[in-house]
């Protein structure tokens, strides 16, 4: 597999982009604008002038800057990084598409996952459409010594050695603080004879449930193996800015942070969730026994909650997803793990692997559910991301009726941290599966996890260097 580092191609200059390259890059995308069909502008390079390839090399830089703006708007970031190396018109090309927030194009989901060889600070993107890892170098703390619990529209939610979370986005590198930790509504403070933060107490109180158990006491890198399960970035319409929901322990309830705030806002009083998904100023969030509750943000300070949905857990071991279809449906999916062993014999390896996928697709307008066999057209990207419908048609990188998963089961996520990942890319036809990539690249821990390139920044406050 071939490697090439995204942290220095942002450096300009320091990665130059080969000839043929940019060549096919200016054949892909230059026509449209001069109202050329690629095959004609190449037949005129050919019979015309040979050499015009080189002159296109030297001339392009001089383009006006709307040009390039528009050439850049339509290649992926990968692609669109390597571009901004080139001379400082192209640099100041990419910065304008960027700070003006008009480069939207859709990215094809990249696996992100670490290498010790690498060192604690850096990461690996696997692009599934070049089938090539590019190397990134993360803002402090180290990535290698954080929690990966969540990923949505190109960030990253992770929790470091103190169980403080923080949102990343992996190609810019802005990083945001989100609010303490012990603003969540179970966890206090435990300070020392110094006033220093020494441990945390996490109660075991739900909204259904006042706790008969007494807190249990954690150091400050242990809490985050028992608190965090699952967290999701979602854009607020209501507010203009970016919200966190974050599914925690005991017990899988909601709390959720709009970037910028200075505490979490518990959602009581159900429990058990295990995904969610942000539409229209609604959440739907989805537990373990089949339930799909709406909670309502748009009707002010205060949010309603109602049950939509009950379904029937005929599946027992495995996990739960709500998914966003592009046709405005949900998906409902259960993830089912039949072959597994928790208890092995002495010496043998504690292993959980996913078999196959159960859909059921929700109309909202007529609360009507139906179970469904085939996507057609359609991917699905489930773990630890955001949970994702999209078409192959629009990434022709994508197999069609194939399921793209990484491992979120807590046990692997958190606590087994080097046992083997169940992951890997799901017939939906048949039930077989691949490897996402082969050989195996990527260190167990932190567990990899799908992330979908975005160029677009949180301005808060609350940025940290």
């Amino acid at each position: 597999m071939e490697l090439c580092s995204v942290a220095s191609i942002m450096s300009l200059g320091s990665l130059a982009i080969q000839r043929t390259h940019l060549c096919s890059l200016v054949f892909r995308v230059l026509p449209k604008l001069l109202g050329f069909t690629p095959s004609s502008l190449k037949k005129f390079c050919k019979d015309v002038h040979p050499p015009l390839t080189e002159t296109i090399m030297g001339i392009l830089p001089e383009l006006p800057q709307d040009v390039l703006m528009d050439i850049f708007a339509t290649l992926e970031i990968p692609d669109l990084i390597r571009a901004a190396a080139v001379c400082p018109s192209w640099q100041s090309a990419y910065t304008s598409l960027q700070s003006l927030g008009l480069y939207n194009l859709s990215q094809t989901p990249c696996l992100l996952y670490t290498s010790e060889s690498a060192g604690d600070s850096s990461a690996y993107l696997y692009s599934l459409s070049e089938k090539r890892s590019y190397k990134l170098t993360l803002p402090d703390p180290p990535i290698r010594t954080r929690c990966l619990i969540g990923s949505s529209h190109g960030w990253l939610v992770t929790v470091d050695e103190r169980s403080e979370m923080h949102l990343v986005n992996p190609i810019t590198c802005e990083q945001i603080a989100l609010p303490s930790v012990i603003t969540i509504e179970q966890v206090k403070p435990i300070f020392d004879e110094y006033g220093a933060l020494h441990k945390y107490e996490l109660s075991c109180h739900t909204g259904t449930c006042a706790g008969y158990n007494s807190p249990s006491i954690f150091d400050l890198d242990k809490l985050r193996d028992e608190l965090h399960y699952k967290a999701f970035v979602f854009p607020d319409t209501s507010t203009g800015t970016y919200m966190v929901v974050l599914i925690h322990n005991p017990k899988q309830q909601l709390s959720f942070a709009r970037v910028g705030d200075d505490k979490w806002t518990w959602l009581p009083p159900h429990d058990a969730y295990q995904d969610c998904t942000y539409k229209d100023g609604l959440l739907y969030a989805v537990t373990g026994f089949g339930e799909l509750h709406a909670f309502d943000f748009s009707s002010g300070p205060v949010v309603t909650v109602e049950m939509i949905l009950q379904m029937r857990n005929m599946y027992g071991c495995g996990y739960m997803y709500i998914v966003q279809a592009p046709w405005d449906d949900l998906l409902l999916i259960w993830r089912i793990c039949a072959d597994h062993d928790l208890e092995p014999e002495p010496g043998a390896s504690v292993f959980w692997n996913t078999t196959e996928y159960k859909i059921y697709e929700f109309d909202l307008t007529r609360s009507k559910l139906k179970e469904i066999d085939c996507l057609h057209d359609h991917v699905l990207f489930l773990g630890h991301n955001q949970s994702l419908c999209l078409s192959a048609e629009e990434y022709p990188s994508l197999k069609a009726n194939h399921v793209y998963f990484t491992d979120d089961n807590e046990l692997w996520t958190l606590r087994w941290k080097n046992d083997h990942r169940d992951m890997g890319i799901l017939n939906l036809d048949d039930n077989s599966k691949e490897e996402v990539v082969s050989p195996q690249l990527f260190s167990n821990f932190p567990a990899p996890i799908w992330v979908t390139p975005d160029l677009r920044k949180m301005d808060v406050a609350s940025r940290v260097d």
